[in-house]
């Protein structure tokens, strides 16, 4: 839940780039051929419409029923990784080694937010702390 939601909040990447192999119909839109979109996962993941007046707290009860249910049955609203045939490749490594690495720290460890750390994501290749992410560690 804590992983999803922090997906939600901070997707890897911002958006994604798909092109149209042939025109298609969506309700009231045609999409032509050979059109380029950019689908703008960081707003569907920021839609109160979907998440709730909420959406901008960090809440990881969210997904305590699962994707299905944190995304009331829409499918597309959360892809931090990509949705379909085209889901990213990393999307299970990825996930495994965060619970892999947090379980590891957790279990001799427990941290607090260092007072100096200014909150400051930034996109580069991927969406990053500008400023790193500054904890401070107290031992169990």
């Amino acid at each position: 839940m804590i992983i999803n939601e922090t997906l939600r909040l901070y997707p890897p990447v911002l958006g994604l780039m798909r092109k149209v192999e042939r025109e298609v119909q969506i309700g009231q839109l045609t999409l032509p051929a050979n059109m380029n979109l950019y689908i703008a996962n960081a707003a569907l993941h920021h839609d109160p419409e979907i998440w709730g007046e909420d959406v901008h707290l960090f809440k990881p009860e969210r997904f305590s029923g699962g994707v299905a249910k944190a995304t009331n049955n829409i499918p597309a609203a959360f892809f931090p990784f990509g949705l379909g045939p085209r889901t990213c490749v990393g999307l299970n490594f990825a996930t495994t080694e965060a619970k892999i690495t947090l379980s590891m720290i957790l279990q001799k460890y427990l941290f607090t937010l260092s007072p100096t750390y200014t909150h400051s994501p930034y996109e580069a290749v991927t969406l990053c702390p500008r400023n790193g992410v500054q904890v401070i560690l107290h031992s169990l």
